[in-house]
C-alpha cells in the first residue's frame, strides 16, 4: 500500500476566480486513488477558490507578482507538493519562462473559444464570448491546450464544441461553453497524467 500512495499523481490548480472548473476537477479526482489535487494557487488573495480549496483539505498558495517574475519560490512550493502537473483554470497571468521549463508537456491551460481563433492577451471571460458573438459564428467551444511563453499559443490537446444560434447571447455563449469546460477538463486532465511519469520518483 505504500508503495502505491508513493506513486499517486499529484495536481495543483492556479486560478483567479470563482472557480468552478477547479471544483469540478477536485470532484472529479476526490474518489480516486491515483491522483490527488494537492495545492491551490492563486494571484488573488480574495478569490473564493480558495475557500473552496480549504473546504476540501488543499493547501493553498497566494502569489504577487514578485514572487511569480522575480524568484522561483513558486517551485520550491511545487516540488515540495510533489506536483506532477499544473491545471489553469481561470488564471490570468502570463507564466514565466522558469516555470514553462520547469513543467514543460506538464502545465495546460483550458480556453472558452476554439484556439487559434478568439485567443491572446485581454481574451478571457467574457471578452471572448461578446467577441465570438460580434464575429457572427455558428459554433464555439473549448480548447485545452500546453501552456508556453504566450497567451493561448501551445500545443493542443482538445477541443470540443457547441452550435450558436443567431439568438444566442455573449451570456448564453458563456453558459453553453461553459458546460463543455466542466464536461471535459477533468477527463483530459486525467488521461494526460495516466500517460506521463512521476515528475519527481
Amino acid at each position: 500500500m505504500q508503495g502505491k500512495y508513493l506513486n499517486v499523481k499529484n495536481i495543483a490548480i492556479f486560478a483567479s476566480g470563482t472557480g468552478s472548473n477547479a471544483r469540478k476537477i477536485v470532484e472529479h479526482f476526490k474518489e480516486n486513488p491515483d491522483f490527488s489535487v494537492k495545492l491551490l494557487v492563486s494571484n488573488r488573495a480574495d478569490a473564493p477558490v480558495l475557500d473552496m480549496a480549504t473546504e476540501n483539505g488543499i493547501a493553498t498558495l497566494i502569489l504577487n507578482r514578485k514572487m511569480f517574475y522575480e524568484s522561483e519560490e513558486i517551485l520550491t512550493a511545487l516540488q515540495q507538493h510533489d506536483i506532477d502537473l499544473i491545471a489553469l483554470a481561470g488564471f490570468l497571468w502570463l507564466a514565466p519562462s522558469y516555470l514553462v521549463k520547469a513543467y514543460e508537456g506538464r502545465m495546460v491551460n483550458i480556453h472558452p473559444a476554439l484556439l487559434p481563433a478568439f485567443g491572446g492577451k485581454g481574451m478571457h471571460g467574457i471578452h471572448v464570448h461578446e467577441a465570438v458573438k460580434q464575429a457572427g459564428v455558428a459554433q464555439s467551444g473549448i480548447t485545452i491546450h500546453f501552456v508556453n511563453e504566450q497567451y493561448d499559443s501551445g500545443s493542443i490537446l482538445f477541443q470540443a464544441t457547441c452550435p450558436l444560434s443567431p439568438e444566442d447571447t455573449a451570456a448564453d455563449i458563456a453558459r453553453k461553453v461553459l458546460q463543455l469546460e466542466h464536461l471535459h477538463y477533468a477527463p483530459v486532465l486525467q488521461e494526460l497524467l495516466t500517460n506521463i511519469p512521476k515528475l519527481h520518483s
